[in-house]
């Protein structure tokens, strides 16, 4: 029989049912939660949607704000947040990446990661991963001074997928979510079923929003990862559309599937350019038989290369426990300010974002309170004027994490 989603337990002496992520996590104190991310929080939170609580509010008054304490004590909901080892205490809640370079599930299993941390930080490591196994395509700057870049799945798209199985899943499963990668579909998965009253059919029409787990729901809305109008399905179809993409499947099977179809762009994957569409998805080209002269980035070379398929060499994914310290995306953007100060647009076009969206800002509110970028005028950080550069701590954690990147002639201003 499946588990509810819910938790029984007592309230003045009654006994009744609450959500799941509002019980208090057993054995947690406020020692384990993480105080740069609380912050790093409330400044998102602060610049996204107007959060009333000034920056340097203490730990415990966030919590009480978000109705993250029960009866003083932690809930689930706050060490999945803010915890500094959240599977420490809900061992299942971290994610399950793989990549395939067929259309089954099968060994051995050419790019594998485990990744653990809050939800915000599950969610930004497993997006990395599929955009940077997905094809991307780069153009030429004949119409602006930024050359535009196209994934063969949108950004947006992967990222509504992630954080749906992340926000909606069911934490009391020993299952995890499993974001997985074939050569002719993403598939998300996770352990949990659609929140009565939605059905299936709801999802591809406009909808409440039903959140299986209220209190993550909203700091993931102010953090700008959700937006809690049911609109996230509808946008994922409309991009798909766009994208020139079938629709994405959605389905319940032992638990909440979630399926993108992918279509390789001109002249990439697997010997397949110069073929209208690639619906038919990129297939695995062996090493030893590839021909000379594909543009595009080689798949099956050793099984030891899993990192970006762009030769963005050495992008340690799994330190501290597969927390992401420095993703690709970041190092993308400390790379881009290496030589002199650059404005923020500089930023978002070195990171692969083609617009501002607030990924983007998340990332680089991150890169500013670790000390690794620096703004020129930091008493004004919405002016037109502003520029980032990178701070000599920047350097040193680019030089540790990706050694690949050589800083010759990029010296810190």
């Amino acid at each position: 029989m499946k588990k509810l989603v819910t938790t029984e337990r007592l309230r003045d002496g009654n006994r009744c049912w609450g959500p799941f992520d509002a019980a208090p996590c057993e054995g947690a104190a406020l020692d384990d939660l993480d105080p740069e991310w609380m912050t790093l929080f409330v400044r998102i939170a602060r610049r996204a949607r107007k959060f009333p609580l000034p920056e340097d509010v203490p730990p415990e008054g966030l919590l009480k704000h978000l109705n993250l304490l029960n009866k003083g004590r932690l809930t689930n909901a706050a060490v999945l947040l803010f915890g500094k080892s959240p599977q420490r205490f809900l061992i299942s809640s971290e994610i399950k990446c793989a990549h395939f370079h067929g259309t089954e599930v099968e060994k051995p299993i050419p790019s594998y990661q485990v990744y653990k941390g809050t939800v915000f930080q599950l969610v930004d490591q497993a997006v990395d991963f599929v955009l940077g196994k997905i094809d991307r395509r780069v153009g030429t700057r004949s119409e602006s001074a930024r050359a535009p870049r196209t994934y063969e799945i949108p950004p947006e798209v992967v990222t509504e997928a992630v954080v749906n199985a992340v926000a909606h899943r069911d934490y009391t499963s020993n299952g995890s979510v499993q974001v997985m990668l074939f050569s002719d579909r993403l598939e998300v998965r996770n352990p949990g079923r659609l929140s009565p009253p939605l059905t299936l059919e709801d999802l591809r029409v406009a909808h409440n929003s039903a959140p299986g787990n209220p209190l993550l729901a909203e700091p993931l809305y102010l953090a700008e990862y959700v937006e809690r109008m049911g609109t996230g399905t509808l946008d994922m179809i409309r991009r798909c559309a766009a994208a020139g993409l079938p629709e994405p499947e959605f389905a319940v099977t032992d638990g909440f599937v979630t399926i993108v179809r992918r279509a390789a762009l001109p002249g990439q994957a697997g010997g397949q350019a110069g073929q209208a569409g690639g619906q038919e998805g990129a297939k695995q080209v062996q090493a030893e038989g590839q021909a000379g002269g594909q543009a595009g980035h080689v798949e099956g070379q050793a099984e030891a290369k899993q990192g970006h398929v762009e030769g963005q060499a050495g992008a340690k994914q799994g330190q501290d426990e597969g927390q992401a310290i420095l993703s690709t995306k970041d190092a993308a953007m400390l790379r881009a300010c290496g030589r002199e100060a650059v404005p923020g647009e500089d930023l978002q076009a070195a990171a692969g974002y083609p617009r501002r969206t607030g990924d983007f800002r998340r990332r680089l509110a991150r890169l500013l309170i670790r000390g690794l970028l620096e703004m020129t005028i930091p008493g004004k950080p919405r002016s037109p004027l502003q520029k980032y550069r990178m701070t000599a701590r920047g350097k040193a954690v680019l030089d540790r994490l990706h050694p690949g990147f050589s800083m010759r002639d990029k010296a810190v201003k």
